[in-house]
């Protein structure tokens, strides 16, 4: 049993929650990797192009873990195979995933993100996102309808009923970048919350989100909703996974 384990046995709950983008909200665009993928066997299918990103989180997890620090490779490579790339063509497909694809092709929307997003704030939680970025996580997130900062009681965006945020902390904007805690200093002071347990952080890798939000003592959740973190041999994190963004409204 992980150390957030324990603490949610005992029923604590929590009173606010931020979200990653990446790998919470929003993945990489199938429309954009499919096309990349297919001259070396890729498949165009978005329900797959959708779970190979969470393969490659765990891959990159692995690689960290394994002591490289190439693990941006790793998910690359791992995106590829879980495309349906055959091996022989995965480094070659990777490398065009490398040169291609960047943060602004992350804005393929997760299933019912919005939605476990729309049921915290209907229930009173306060909620924010916290990413690793490049200047442009808040202004997709509003596009997409996902989500958007409150500004005077009304959400500023022109979307589609974006659900309203307290904050949006883009690393680029900031000028600091997850696995530094640091990051979480303007989500919880727009949250008006001190950093502890009853505030969660949920993201899609140990590296990146369970060690920075462990560090800034907050409760780290990992969103694996393909189980691949289930067969790893050893607790890798002070962390419990969720299986879907849905089990969120259990929690508070």
């Amino acid at each position: 049993m992980t150390q957030s384990d324990a603490v949610l046995s005992d029923a604590v709950l929590f009173d606010a929650v931020l979200f990653d983008a990446g790998g919470v909200l929003v993945v990489p665009a199938p429309a954009v990797t499919g096309p990349l993928l297919a001259p070396f066997g890729g498949t165009p299918d978005e329900e797959t192009l959708v779970r190979a990103h969470f393969a490659a989180a765990h891959a990159l997890d692995h690689a960290r873990a394994e002591g490289t620090e190439a693990e941006w490779t790793a998910y690359r490579h791992a995106y590829a195979r879980h495309a349906g790339v055959p091996e022989a063509a995965a480094e070659t497909a990777a490398a065009a995933l490398a040169a291609e694809v960047d943060h602004w092709a992350w804005h393929h929307p997760v299933p019912g993100a919005r939605d476990a997003l729309a049921t915290l704030v209907d229930r009173g939680v306060p909620i924010g996102i916290v990413s690793n970025a490049a200047g442009q996580v808040e202004g997709e997130l509003a596009r997409l309808g996902i989500c958007a900062v409150v500004v005077d009681g009304v959400a500023d965006a022109e979307a589609l009923s974006p659900v309203p945020v307290a904050c949006v902390v883009d690393s680029h904007v900031v000028g600091v970048a997850k696995p530094d805690p640091a990051i979480f200093a303007p989500a919880l002071e727009a949250l008006g919350v001190p950093a502890s347990v009853r505030v969660a952080y949920v993201g899609d890798t140990v590296f990146y989100d369970v060690r920075a939000a462990a560090a800034a003592g907050l409760t780290p959740l990992l969103h694996d909703p393909f189980g691949f973190h289930a067969d790893d041999p050893h607790p890798s994190g002070p962390h419990r996974t969720l299986p879907s963004l849905a089990v969120l409204a259990e929690l508070v």
